[in-house]
Protein backbone atom coordinates (compact mmCIF):
# COMPACT_ATOMS: atom_id res chain seq x y z
CA UNK A 1 0.00 0.00 0.00
CA UNK A 2 1.26 3.47 -0.83
CA UNK A 3 2.09 5.62 2.20
CA UNK A 4 -0.09 8.74 2.32
CA UNK A 5 3.02 10.77 3.12
CA UNK A 6 4.92 9.43 0.09
CA UNK A 7 5.48 12.42 -2.25
CA UNK A 8 7.12 10.55 -5.13
CA UNK A 9 3.84 10.23 -7.02
CA UNK A 10 3.20 13.95 -6.89
CA UNK A 11 6.67 15.14 -7.77
CA UNK A 12 6.63 18.04 -10.25
CA UNK A 13 6.88 17.09 -13.92
CA UNK A 14 9.95 18.60 -15.60
CA UNK A 15 9.15 21.55 -17.83
CA UNK A 16 8.56 20.54 -21.44
CA UNK A 17 7.84 16.88 -20.66
CA UNK A 18 4.36 15.71 -21.66
CA UNK A 19 2.47 13.22 -19.51
CA UNK A 20 -0.27 12.63 -22.10
CA UNK A 21 -0.44 10.48 -25.24
CA UNK A 22 2.36 11.14 -27.69
CA UNK A 23 1.47 12.05 -31.26
CA UNK A 24 3.18 9.94 -33.89
CA UNK A 25 6.05 11.94 -35.40
CA UNK A 26 4.67 11.66 -38.93
CA UNK A 27 1.36 13.13 -37.74
CA UNK A 28 3.14 15.94 -35.91
CA UNK A 29 4.93 16.79 -39.18
CA UNK A 30 1.63 17.52 -40.98
CA UNK A 31 0.76 21.11 -41.77
CA UNK A 32 -3.03 21.22 -41.47
CA UNK A 33 -5.01 22.08 -44.59
CA UNK A 34 -5.84 25.80 -44.76
CA UNK A 35 -9.16 26.54 -46.52
CA UNK A 36 -9.77 29.61 -48.65
CA UNK A 37 -10.67 32.74 -46.72
CA UNK A 38 -14.05 34.45 -46.85
CA UNK A 39 -13.25 37.46 -44.63
CA UNK A 40 -10.72 40.27 -44.66
CA UNK A 41 -8.08 40.70 -41.96
CA UNK A 42 -10.47 42.94 -40.02
CA UNK A 43 -13.31 40.41 -40.21
CA UNK A 44 -15.24 42.05 -43.04
CA UNK A 45 -17.18 39.49 -45.16
CA UNK A 46 -15.83 39.16 -48.70
CA UNK A 47 -17.11 37.60 -51.91
CA UNK A 48 -15.39 34.23 -51.82
CA UNK A 49 -13.29 33.59 -54.91
CA UNK A 50 -10.77 31.58 -52.92
CA UNK A 51 -12.27 28.08 -52.89
CA UNK A 52 -13.16 27.38 -56.56
CA UNK A 53 -16.89 27.13 -55.92
CA UNK A 54 -19.36 27.32 -58.81
CA UNK A 55 -20.57 30.93 -59.26
CA UNK A 56 -23.76 29.61 -60.86
CA UNK A 57 -24.62 27.82 -57.63
CA UNK A 58 -26.29 24.41 -57.79
CA UNK A 59 -28.64 22.74 -60.24
CA UNK A 60 -32.27 23.45 -59.33
CA UNK A 61 -32.97 19.74 -59.75
CA UNK A 62 -30.26 18.87 -57.26
CA UNK A 63 -31.55 21.40 -54.74
CA UNK A 64 -35.10 20.04 -55.06
CA UNK A 65 -33.88 16.45 -54.57
CA UNK A 66 -31.86 17.51 -51.55
CA UNK A 67 -34.92 19.15 -50.00
CA UNK A 68 -37.01 16.04 -50.61
CA UNK A 69 -35.14 14.07 -47.95
CA UNK A 70 -37.18 14.58 -44.79
CA UNK A 71 -36.03 11.70 -42.60
CA UNK A 72 -32.91 12.80 -40.75
CA UNK A 73 -33.18 10.00 -38.17
CA UNK A 74 -32.41 7.16 -40.58
CA UNK A 75 -28.90 6.29 -41.70
CA UNK A 76 -28.11 6.84 -45.38
CA UNK A 77 -27.53 3.96 -47.78
CA UNK A 78 -24.05 2.84 -46.70
CA UNK A 79 -23.13 1.82 -50.25
CA UNK A 80 -24.54 4.85 -52.14
CA UNK A 81 -26.13 2.27 -54.45
CA UNK A 82 -28.38 4.53 -56.51
CA UNK A 83 -25.66 7.16 -56.85
CA UNK A 84 -23.15 4.61 -58.10
CA UNK A 85 -25.71 3.38 -60.62
CA UNK A 86 -26.32 6.93 -61.86
CA UNK A 87 -22.57 7.53 -62.21
CA UNK A 88 -22.15 4.20 -63.96
CA UNK A 89 -24.87 5.08 -66.47
CA UNK A 90 -23.31 8.48 -67.18
CA UNK A 91 -19.74 7.31 -67.62
CA UNK A 92 -20.23 3.74 -68.84
CA UNK A 93 -18.70 2.19 -65.71
CA UNK A 94 -19.77 -0.94 -63.86
CA UNK A 95 -21.20 0.44 -60.56
CA UNK A 96 -19.34 -2.32 -58.71
CA UNK A 97 -16.13 -0.53 -59.73
CA UNK A 98 -17.23 2.77 -58.15
CA UNK A 99 -16.66 3.85 -54.55
CA UNK A 100 -18.14 6.99 -53.02
CA UNK A 101 -16.55 9.18 -50.38
CA UNK A 102 -16.95 12.22 -48.19
CA UNK A 103 -15.64 14.41 -50.95
CA UNK A 104 -12.77 13.14 -53.07
CA UNK A 105 -10.45 14.15 -50.21
CA UNK A 106 -11.53 11.08 -48.24
CA UNK A 107 -10.69 8.82 -51.18
CA UNK A 108 -7.28 10.45 -51.69
CA UNK A 109 -6.40 9.83 -48.05
CA UNK A 110 -7.75 6.29 -48.19
CA UNK A 111 -5.69 5.51 -51.29
CA UNK A 112 -2.48 6.41 -49.47
CA UNK A 113 -3.60 4.58 -46.33
CA UNK A 114 -4.50 1.40 -48.22
CA UNK A 115 -1.36 1.14 -50.32
CA UNK A 116 1.42 2.96 -48.42
CA UNK A 117 2.76 3.02 -44.90
CA UNK A 118 5.83 3.82 -42.78
CA UNK A 119 8.99 3.66 -44.86
CA UNK A 120 7.13 3.82 -48.19
CA UNK A 121 7.17 6.79 -50.55
CA UNK A 122 4.32 8.78 -52.11
CA UNK A 123 5.23 10.92 -55.12
CA UNK A 124 3.59 13.96 -56.66
CA UNK A 125 4.60 17.04 -58.61
CA UNK A 126 5.66 20.34 -57.05
CA UNK A 127 2.71 22.73 -56.72
CA UNK A 128 0.36 19.74 -56.53
CA UNK A 129 -2.74 19.67 -54.34
CA UNK A 130 -1.74 20.21 -50.69
CA UNK A 131 -3.78 17.20 -49.52
CA UNK A 132 -1.24 14.85 -51.15
CA UNK A 133 1.41 15.77 -48.61
CA UNK A 134 -1.11 15.29 -45.79
CA UNK A 135 -2.27 11.94 -47.18
CA UNK A 136 1.31 10.67 -47.40
CA UNK A 137 2.31 11.77 -43.91
CA UNK A 138 -0.96 10.62 -42.38
CA UNK A 139 -0.07 6.98 -43.06
CA UNK A 140 3.60 7.41 -42.16
CA UNK A 141 4.87 7.45 -45.74
CA UNK A 142 7.50 9.86 -47.05
CA UNK A 143 6.30 12.50 -49.54
CA UNK A 144 8.56 12.84 -52.58
CA UNK A 145 8.10 15.98 -54.66
CA UNK A 146 9.08 16.02 -58.34
CA UNK A 147 10.23 19.24 -60.01
CA UNK A 148 7.62 21.01 -62.12
CA UNK A 149 7.84 22.33 -65.65
CA UNK A 150 6.58 25.93 -65.75
CA UNK A 151 4.11 25.15 -62.91
CA UNK A 152 2.87 22.00 -64.64
CA UNK A 153 3.63 18.29 -64.52
CA UNK A 154 6.98 17.15 -65.91
CA UNK A 155 6.36 13.47 -66.70
CA UNK A 156 10.06 12.62 -66.94
CA UNK A 157 10.86 14.33 -63.64
CA UNK A 158 7.99 12.54 -61.92
CA UNK A 159 9.06 9.15 -63.29
CA UNK A 160 12.63 9.85 -62.18
CA UNK A 161 11.39 10.16 -58.58
CA UNK A 162 10.00 6.63 -58.50
CA UNK A 163 12.07 4.13 -56.51
CA UNK A 164 11.53 0.63 -55.20
CA UNK A 165 9.91 2.24 -52.14
CA UNK A 166 7.30 4.17 -54.14
CA UNK A 167 3.77 2.92 -53.53
CA UNK A 168 1.51 5.77 -54.73
CA UNK A 169 1.80 8.54 -57.31
CA UNK A 170 -0.70 11.41 -57.13
CA UNK A 171 -1.57 13.55 -60.15
CA UNK A 172 -4.22 16.27 -60.25
CA UNK A 173 -5.47 16.83 -63.79
CA UNK A 174 -6.23 19.72 -64.17
CA UNK A 175 -3.81 20.58 -61.41
CA UNK A 176 -4.76 22.57 -58.33
CA UNK A 177 -3.54 25.26 -57.65
CA UNK A 178 -1.91 25.96 -61.02
CA UNK A 179 -4.67 24.94 -63.46
CA UNK A 180 -2.19 23.19 -65.77
CA UNK A 181 -3.28 20.11 -67.71
CA UNK A 182 -1.58 16.92 -68.82
CA UNK A 183 -2.96 15.74 -72.19
CA UNK A 184 -3.97 12.18 -72.96
CA UNK A 185 -0.70 11.12 -74.59
CA UNK A 186 1.39 12.39 -71.69
CA UNK A 187 -0.87 10.76 -69.08
CA UNK A 188 -0.57 7.48 -70.97
CA UNK A 189 3.22 7.89 -71.05
CA UNK A 190 3.27 8.53 -67.31
CA UNK A 191 1.22 5.43 -66.62
CA UNK A 192 3.36 3.31 -68.92
CA UNK A 193 6.45 4.30 -66.96
CA UNK A 194 5.00 3.47 -63.53
CA UNK A 195 5.60 -0.07 -62.19
CA UNK A 196 2.53 -2.27 -62.00
CA UNK A 197 2.78 -2.47 -58.21
CA UNK A 198 2.58 1.33 -57.81
CA UNK A 199 -0.84 2.97 -57.63
CA UNK A 200 -1.42 5.96 -59.92
CA UNK A 201 -4.14 8.22 -58.52
CA UNK A 202 -5.54 10.67 -61.07
CA UNK A 203 -7.41 13.37 -59.18
CA UNK A 204 -9.94 14.84 -61.63
CA UNK A 205 -11.74 17.30 -59.36
CA UNK A 206 -11.81 19.85 -62.18
CA UNK A 207 -12.09 17.50 -65.17
CA UNK A 208 -15.65 18.57 -66.06
CA UNK A 209 -14.31 22.04 -66.90
CA UNK A 210 -12.16 20.57 -69.68
CA UNK A 211 -13.63 20.41 -73.18
CA UNK A 212 -14.81 16.77 -73.61
CA UNK A 213 -12.82 16.63 -76.86
CA UNK A 214 -9.65 17.11 -74.80
CA UNK A 215 -10.39 14.33 -72.27
CA UNK A 216 -7.22 12.92 -70.71
CA UNK A 217 -8.29 9.27 -70.98
CA UNK A 218 -7.99 8.64 -67.25
CA UNK A 219 -11.29 6.76 -66.97
CA UNK A 220 -10.23 4.45 -69.79
CA UNK A 221 -6.96 3.79 -67.97
CA UNK A 222 -8.85 2.99 -64.76
CA UNK A 223 -11.04 0.54 -66.68
CA UNK A 224 -8.13 -1.24 -68.34
CA UNK A 225 -5.29 -1.15 -65.82
CA UNK A 226 -4.94 -2.75 -62.43
CA UNK A 227 -3.03 0.11 -60.81
CA UNK A 228 -5.08 3.25 -61.57
CA UNK A 229 -7.59 5.02 -59.33
CA UNK A 230 -9.47 8.01 -60.74
CA UNK A 231 -11.26 10.35 -58.34
CA UNK A 232 -13.95 12.97 -58.94
CA UNK A 233 -15.89 15.40 -56.78
CA UNK A 234 -19.32 17.03 -56.73
CA UNK A 235 -17.86 20.11 -55.03
CA UNK A 236 -16.81 22.00 -58.15
CA UNK A 237 -18.86 22.08 -61.36
CA UNK A 238 -21.85 20.37 -59.70
CA UNK A 239 -21.99 23.07 -57.02
CA UNK A 240 -22.42 20.67 -54.08
CA UNK A 241 -19.37 21.54 -51.98
CA UNK A 242 -21.51 21.84 -48.85
CA UNK A 243 -22.60 18.21 -49.10
CA UNK A 244 -19.07 16.72 -49.41
CA UNK A 245 -19.54 14.03 -52.06
CA UNK A 246 -16.81 12.35 -54.07
CA UNK A 247 -16.38 9.19 -56.07
CA UNK A 248 -13.64 7.07 -57.53
CA UNK A 249 -13.21 4.17 -59.90
CA UNK A 250 -10.53 1.59 -60.53
CA UNK A 251 -9.84 -2.11 -60.62
CA UNK A 252 -11.99 -4.29 -58.32
CA UNK A 253 -9.11 -4.84 -55.90
CA UNK A 254 -8.55 -1.10 -55.51
CA UNK A 255 -12.24 -0.38 -54.95
CA UNK A 256 -12.46 -3.25 -52.47
CA UNK A 257 -9.51 -1.88 -50.48
CA UNK A 258 -11.08 1.57 -50.19
CA UNK A 259 -14.45 0.11 -49.24
CA UNK A 260 -12.81 -1.80 -46.40
CA UNK A 261 -11.54 1.36 -44.70
CA UNK A 262 -13.93 4.15 -45.69
CA UNK A 263 -16.55 5.49 -43.30
CA UNK A 264 -19.55 3.13 -43.14
CA UNK A 265 -22.13 5.87 -43.83
CA UNK A 266 -19.82 8.36 -45.50
CA UNK A 267 -22.27 10.10 -47.87
CA UNK A 268 -25.38 11.65 -46.36
CA UNK A 269 -28.91 10.93 -47.54
CA UNK A 270 -29.32 14.51 -48.76
CA UNK A 271 -25.96 14.35 -50.47
CA UNK A 272 -26.81 11.14 -52.30
CA UNK A 273 -30.18 12.48 -53.44
CA UNK A 274 -28.69 15.79 -54.62
CA UNK A 275 -25.81 14.08 -56.42
CA UNK A 276 -28.11 11.68 -58.28
CA UNK A 277 -30.20 14.60 -59.53
CA UNK A 278 -27.06 16.57 -60.40
CA UNK A 279 -25.69 13.69 -62.48
CA UNK A 280 -28.92 13.64 -64.46
CA UNK A 281 -28.84 17.41 -65.07
CA UNK A 282 -25.99 17.58 -67.55
CA UNK A 283 -27.46 20.76 -69.04
CA UNK A 284 -26.38 22.54 -65.84
CA UNK A 285 -22.90 21.06 -66.17
CA UNK A 286 -22.59 22.27 -69.75
CA UNK A 287 -23.87 25.75 -68.83
CA UNK A 288 -21.31 25.93 -66.03
CA UNK A 289 -18.51 24.79 -68.34
CA UNK A 290 -19.47 27.34 -71.00
CA UNK A 291 -19.69 30.17 -68.47
CA UNK A 292 -16.32 29.25 -67.02
CA UNK A 293 -14.66 29.04 -70.42
CA UNK A 294 -15.95 32.46 -71.50
CA UNK A 295 -15.13 34.28 -68.27
CA UNK A 296 -11.75 32.61 -67.90
CA UNK A 297 -10.78 33.71 -71.41
CA UNK A 298 -11.87 37.29 -70.69
CA UNK A 299 -10.00 37.37 -67.39
CA UNK A 300 -6.82 35.89 -68.84
CA UNK A 301 -6.94 38.52 -71.60
CA UNK A 302 -7.19 41.23 -68.93
CA UNK A 303 -4.15 39.79 -67.15
CA UNK A 304 -2.18 39.51 -70.38
CA UNK A 305 -2.88 43.20 -71.01
CA UNK A 306 -0.97 43.87 -67.78
CA UNK A 307 2.07 41.88 -68.87
CA UNK A 308 4.21 45.00 -69.06
CA UNK A 309 3.44 45.48 -65.35
CA UNK A 310 4.78 42.05 -64.48
CA UNK A 311 1.51 40.10 -64.28
CA UNK A 312 1.23 36.70 -65.94
CA UNK A 313 -1.52 34.07 -66.02
CA UNK A 314 -0.52 30.40 -65.95
CA UNK A 315 -2.52 28.57 -68.68
CA UNK A 316 -5.53 26.99 -66.98
CA UNK A 317 -8.08 24.31 -67.82
CA UNK A 318 -9.83 24.65 -64.46
CA UNK A 319 -12.29 27.13 -62.92
CA UNK A 320 -9.53 29.34 -61.59
CA UNK A 321 -6.45 31.16 -62.82
CA UNK A 322 -3.08 31.32 -61.09
CA UNK A 323 -1.81 34.88 -61.55
CA UNK A 324 1.92 35.47 -61.12
CA UNK A 325 3.21 38.83 -59.90
CA UNK A 326 6.71 39.31 -61.28
CA UNK A 327 6.94 43.11 -61.24
CA UNK A 328 6.58 45.97 -58.76
CA UNK A 329 3.15 44.82 -57.59
CA UNK A 330 3.49 41.88 -55.22
CA UNK A 331 0.96 39.10 -54.72
CA UNK A 332 0.53 40.03 -51.04
CA UNK A 333 -0.21 43.66 -51.90
CA UNK A 334 -2.55 42.62 -54.70
CA UNK A 335 -4.47 40.32 -52.34
CA UNK A 336 -4.96 43.21 -49.90
CA UNK A 337 -6.15 45.49 -52.70
CA UNK A 338 -8.57 42.85 -53.98
CA UNK A 339 -9.90 42.48 -50.43
CA UNK A 340 -10.50 46.23 -50.28
CA UNK A 341 -12.54 45.80 -53.45
CA UNK A 342 -14.65 43.22 -51.60
CA UNK A 343 -13.17 39.88 -52.73
CA UNK A 344 -11.25 36.99 -51.17
CA UNK A 345 -8.70 35.19 -53.35
CA UNK A 346 -6.08 32.59 -52.45
CA UNK A 347 -2.48 33.48 -51.61
CA UNK A 348 -0.29 30.36 -51.45
CA UNK A 349 3.10 31.07 -49.85
CA UNK A 350 2.75 27.83 -47.89
CA UNK A 351 2.83 25.92 -51.17
CA UNK A 352 5.92 27.70 -52.43
CA UNK A 353 3.96 30.30 -54.40
CA UNK A 354 4.45 33.60 -52.54
CA UNK A 355 4.47 35.40 -55.90
CA UNK A 356 1.04 34.10 -56.97
CA UNK A 357 -2.68 34.41 -56.34
CA UNK A 358 -5.18 31.72 -57.28
CA UNK A 359 -8.37 33.45 -58.37
CA UNK A 360 -11.62 31.52 -58.85
CA UNK A 361 -13.63 32.37 -61.96
CA UNK A 362 -16.79 34.08 -60.72
CA UNK A 363 -19.53 36.02 -62.45
CA UNK A 364 -18.77 38.45 -65.27
CA UNK A 365 -19.23 41.44 -62.92
CA UNK A 366 -16.95 39.90 -60.29
CA UNK A 367 -14.16 39.22 -62.77
CA UNK A 368 -14.45 42.75 -64.15
CA UNK A 369 -14.14 44.16 -60.62
CA UNK A 370 -10.98 42.18 -59.93
CA UNK A 371 -9.45 43.03 -63.32
CA UNK A 372 -10.06 46.74 -62.65
CA UNK A 373 -8.56 46.50 -59.18
CA UNK A 374 -5.47 44.74 -60.50
CA UNK A 375 -5.00 47.28 -63.29
CA UNK A 376 -5.29 50.17 -60.86
CA UNK A 377 -2.79 48.64 -58.44
CA UNK A 378 -0.34 47.60 -61.18
CA UNK A 379 -0.31 51.09 -62.71
CA UNK A 380 0.14 52.73 -59.32
CA UNK A 381 3.01 50.40 -58.41
CA UNK A 382 4.96 50.93 -61.63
Amino acid sequence: MTNANDTTLSAPVPTGVSTGPQVKPWIAAIHAYVPGKSKSADGKPLVKLSANENPLGTSAAAMAARASIADAAAYPDPDSTALREALGNLHGIDPARIVCGTGSDELLNLAAQAFAGPGDEVAYVRYGFSVYDIAARRCGAVPVVAPDRDFGTDVDALLACITDRTRVVFLANPNNPTGTYLPRAELARLHAGIPADVLLVVDRAYAEYVDPADDDGALALAAAAGNVLVTHTFSKIYGLAGERIGWGTGAPGIVDALNRIRGPFNVTSTGQAAAIAAVKDQAFVEASRAHNRAERERFVAAIEALGNHGLRAVPSEANFVLVLFEGALTAAAAMEGIARAGYAVRHLPGQGLPQALRITIGTAAQMDDIARALRSMAEAAK
